[in-house]
């Protein structure tokens, strides 16, 4: 009897969820090029992917991975019990030379990154301030680690230090957590502010780069490069799964940090290693950003020329803060835009009606975004045309006037 009322919750949720337009389902995507993808067997330009720099597919950084996959498929084991691999070694050690930091420490994915390094960084007698706005797994972080969890609005940064001002004595440690690039909008944290309040206050900065590596600052390690502020922050998190173009995700600091990780980071130490082939991949994208500024200019020039077409055509782009912030923190060349619909059928009906003039633009819903705020989120890339972009802010704006 258990099993069937547990079977008939199951089905019950399903159909609330289908009901509400936010049903999610399975479904078989090919990916034949940086922004190309075949889907119910039609070719689509995709701007659903976060590979941003086009290095998914790169020939040189393929062959790194299957030179080391000739030898070895997976690691075996967790790195703890094992050992790390030489490509491992060679990955963390280029992650740190590509940082500027003492250390960085790898881990299977950027969620289990931002999850294990909080868990092991925030003790009970200390206090976390999380944007609203971060990304699930810094939250997730955030909410299971020992410490007292509080959220702030980036909006209202004043609010913050009142809070902060008014807790302070009651924890040792205190830590604000952010996302650098925000992955549904594609604004950007005010870190100076932020790094200016951790200071005052004797606090820590934790900042994640997951949408900024390779594409923000004068040497393309993200905003915290962009913005001056690398020796402001404790601890860097990013992935290797976007930019970079592989899988993974990775801390940064400094040998300390990274040695007390090793020791602590639970979804770390407990996870098996990544295999050999996919840090040989991960190792070759970073060279590539190294040696290659240029893709990361052609991406700031289409997703620039995405938000003027938009723009121009009517269509205005989600943005944070009031107009001394615009230019700051709403960057025209930020890789991810996204258009406000508000109605989660009405987000649907839009994508598919894109997807109709050959476009895969994805509908955000909840519980990914608040209520009333579904979004198309476009995901620009260095590899997109300029023709595609072109009729790709034809397409939204049509579309977008049809339904309104």
């Amino acid at each position: 009897m258990s099993r069937d009322r547990f079977q008939q919750r199951l089905l019950t949720s399903l159909n609330a969820l289908q009901t509400a337009n936010q049903r999610r389902t399975r479904q078989l995507t090919e990916r034949p090029g940086p922004v190309s993808c075949r889907l119910f067997g039609r070719d689509f330009v995709s701007f659903a992917t976060n590979d941003y720099l086009g290095l998914c597919h790169d020939p040189r950084v393929c062959l790194a991975f299957s030179q080391a996959a000739a030898d070895q498929a997976g690691s075996g084991a967790s790195a703890l019990i094992a050992g790390r691999s030489v490509a491992l070694c060679q990955l963390e050690e280029t992650l740190a030379e590509w940082e500027g930091t003492e250390s960085s420490l790898v881990f299977p994915s950027g969620f289990s990154a931002n999850i294990g390094t909080i868990m092991s960084l925030a003790g009970s007698r200390d206090a976390i301030f999380c944007d609203r706005d971060n990304h699930a797994s810094l939250i997730d972080g955030c909410r299971g680690s020992a410490a007292k969890f509080l959220v702030y609005d980036r909006t209202r940064l004043d609010q913050l230090r009142k809070s902060i001002a008014r807790r302070r004595s009651e924890f040792d440690l205190v830590f604000i957590v952010t996302d650098t690039v925000f992955s549904m909008d594609g604004t950007l944290a005010d870190l100076n502010a932020l790094c200016d309040l951790a200071d005052e206050f004797d606090g820590l900065m934790i900042a994640d780069e997951a949408h900024a590596t390779g594409i923000f600052g004068q040497h393309g390690r993200g905003v915290c490069d962009a913005q001056g502020v690398e020796d402001r922050v404790s601890v860097r998190l990013g992935t290797l799964s976007k930019s970079i173009g592989s899988l993974g995700g990775f801390a940064a600091g400094s040998q300390a940090l990274c040695d007390w990780l090793w020791n602590s980071a639970r979804s770390q130490f407990f996870s098996t290693a990544l295999p050999p082939a996919v840090c040989a991949a991960a190792t070759r994208s970073l060279q590539i950003l190294r040696e290659e500024p240029e893709r990361r200019y052609r991406l700031h020039a289409r997703a620039t020329l995405m938000r003027r077409l938009l723009r121009e055509s009517g269509v205005a782009l989600m943005k944070v803060g009031e107009a001394e912030f615009a230019e700051r923190l709403n960057p025209v060349e930020s890789p991810i835009a996204g258009v406000l619909v508000g109605d989660d059928a009405l987000a649907v009906q839009v994508s598919r009606q894109l997807q109709e003039r050959g476009f895969l633009i994805p509908a955000i819903r909840p519980p990914t975004v608040p209520p009333k705020t579904a979004r198309l989120r476009l995901s620009i890339s260095s590899e997109h045309t300029e023709t595609q972009i072109e009729e790709a802010a034809e397409a939204i704006s049509q579309v977008l006037a049809r339904v309104r």
